[in-house]
């Protein structure tokens, strides 16, 4: 990867990673069609990071009031007494889903997931999901039925919400997309549902970054220039993922989410004309094993050996 792709590719993530229109989709698309070579699932988890600081920088005194009063409760034994300790336990409980289904589905996720086929049909089933919830809010609206802040949010919603995060582990979803989406069925205004969103991603994305650079540290960081790289990525996907995130929540106080529902559609569509007419190959996004570099290794490996 050369530092002009890093750069690029902190662009994509960090714009993509808070709208809802999926970043894991757009880091397998971008480089498939700028026929640079994919990422991966573990260079897109690690720089994760950068919008996760994106994420703890916007929403610094929100997480210390309820970091400090979770850890207080805590030590008081008095359980879930302030507003502020109930959040930083619906964030716990909420992101248990998305614990449990990652460590079940990771092998897939990394792999058959990661087909284009598996985020164009990502892209369109989940925007029709974030329709309904449009029209589900907007109905709600109709019938002057009060919307939800944070202060009124249930162990019930956080739940919900936990649930909708886990469908996010399939790429082309959006994590913010499917959050936002389960929020408005539970009935939180638009503003609500996204800050919930962002705040529930903080422990899920800080765990597979910090898992996947362990892992893969002998790859990621294989060289100095890969390194660098990396760290260019990270370093820009914070910087555009907090003007996102400030862009997305100002837009979302007076604006649906009708407007990312109609790109997500068209890139769905787009990318399955592309496939069709063999522009794309469908498992550009997909990990394959390292061939060896032993002389007998260099012959061309049977096409069926990659889906192994």
């Amino acid at each position: 990867m050369s530092f002009l792709e890093a750069v690029v590719l902190g662009i994509v993530q960090g714009l993509t990673e808070f709208l809802p229109i999926s970043s894991t989709a757009h880091l397998s698309i971008v480089p498939a069609l700028l026929h640079w070579p994919d990422p991966g699932a573990a260079f897109s988890a690690v720089i994760q990071c950068g919008t996760l600081v994106a994420v703890l920088a916007y929403f610094r005194r929100d997480i210390l009031h309820i970091a400090k009063a979770w850890l207080v409760e805590l030590k008081n034994r008095t359980y879930w007494v302030s507003l502020d300790a109930r959040l930083g336990w619906m964030i716990i409980l909420g992101t248990v889903p998305v614990v449990v289904l990652g460590l079940l589905l990771k092998k897939h996720i990394e792999g058959t997931f990661r087909s284009l086929y598996v985020i164009a049909g990502a892209q369109i089933f989940f925007a029709l999901m974030l329709l309904l919830a449009e029209l589900a809010a907007r109905m709600a609206q109709k019938a002057q039925v009060e919307q939800k802040g944070l202060e009124q949010l249930s162990w019930g919603d956080s739940i919900a919400v936990g649930l909708f995060q886990a469908m996010a582990l399939i790429p082309g979803a959006s994590r913010s997309g499917v959050t936002i989406a389960g929020g408005l069925f539970r009935g939180m205004n638009r503003e609500t549902a996204a800050r919930f969103s962002f705040l529930l991603s903080v422990p899920a994305v800080f765990a597979a970054a910090v898992l996947e650079l362990i892992k893969e540290r002998k790859e990621l960081l294989a060289s100095r220039d890969d390194a660098i790289n990396l760290a260019a990525c990270t370093v820009v996907s914070a910087v555009v993922g907090y003007l996102a995130i400030a862009f997305l929540l100002r837009y979302l106080r007076t604006h649906t989410t009708y407007v990312f529902i109609a790109y997500r559609l068209v890139l769905g569509v787009a990318i399955f004309g592309l496939l069709a007419g063999g522009y794309l190959a469908a498992d550009s996004g997909m990990k394959k094993p390292a061939i060896e570099s032993r002389p007998e290794a260099k012959t061309a490996r049977p096409v069926a050996a990659y889906n192994e």
